[in-house]
């Protein structure tokens, strides 16, 4: 059973108390919250930055792990529900990007208060579909994967964290790729895609078909870069997010 206290699913490494507008992260596969502490240093002044951890990473490591998009969805959609009332952009990177969006969609149908924008990283559309089987591959096939997106390769070095990270790694990539394509299903708030220009995850085309999942405003913006552009790009990400935010107040 998946637990939904609040206090395990939301880290607030900057509170902000005072803020009017908020900002959720979402993580990518495999990812923890301490992904987006730079995120959360750069917003801090002026929102409340609210960053989701997943069960099975870092200290909710024992914790069951949601089997399905969907499955995290819900779990998220009800802690998030429960939060105080302020304009909200949600971020989400990769698989963060899925779960923004079926958290979104989920709010504007039901209890809560939903976004008034999504920034979508590293993702293609929510209606396109890859035959992808990597999460049946053996460890190291896996885990040579992950290595070609140019992530925090460095830490996948290290025997002991990659033994603590292996069940979350292979559980969200068998989330990300059992995702049935949700071709007719839009959020009412605008979207703005952000990607790589060589991401081997998405590409443009792939990555434009997210405005057919809004009724709002849809806009992308294409980065030097594999799927961790963001990382060397931080900068111009943050710029993003601040406008996001800005127009919010």
């Amino acid at each position: 059973m998946i637990d939904l206290d609040p206090g395990k699913w939301l880290r607030r490494y900057r509170p902000a108390p005072e803020a009017a507008v908020r900002l959720v992260c979402f993580p990518h596969a495999g990812g923890s919250a301490a992904f987006y502490r730079p995120v959360a240093t750069a917003h801090s002044s002026g929102a409340d930055v609210v960053v989701l951890q997943y069960p099975g990473r870092q200290d909710r490591h024992r914790e069951p792990l949601p089997t399905s998009i969907d499955e995290y969805a819900e779990a998220i959609t009800t802690v998030l529900a429960a939060e105080p009332e302020l304009p909200t952009v949600f971020f989400g990177h990769s698989m963060g990007a899925l779960l923004g969006f079926e958290v979104a969609h989920r709010l504007e149908h039901g209890a809560g208060m939903p976004p008034r924008a999504l920034v979508a990283s590293g993702r293609r559309a929510p209606g396109t579909v890859r035959d992808e089987q990597v999460h049946l591959l053996d460890d190291e096939g896996l885990l040579a994967d992950v290595r070609t997106l140019n992530g925090a390769t460095s830490a996948l070095e290290d025997e002991e964290i990659v033994r603590m990270s292996l069940p979350a790694i292979r559980n969200d990539y068998r989330a990300v790729e059992t995702y049935p394509p949700r071709r007719d299903r839009v959020v009412d708030c605008p979207i703005t895609v952000l990607i790589g220009d060589e991401d081997p995850k998405s590409t443009v085309d792939e990555s434009m078909r997210w405005k057919e999942h809004t009724t709002g405003a849809f806009r992308l913006r294409t980065f030097r870069g594999g799927h961790f552009y963001l990382v060397d790009q931080a900068a111009a990400v943050n710029t993003e997010l601040t406008e996001e935010l800005t127009a919010l107040r």
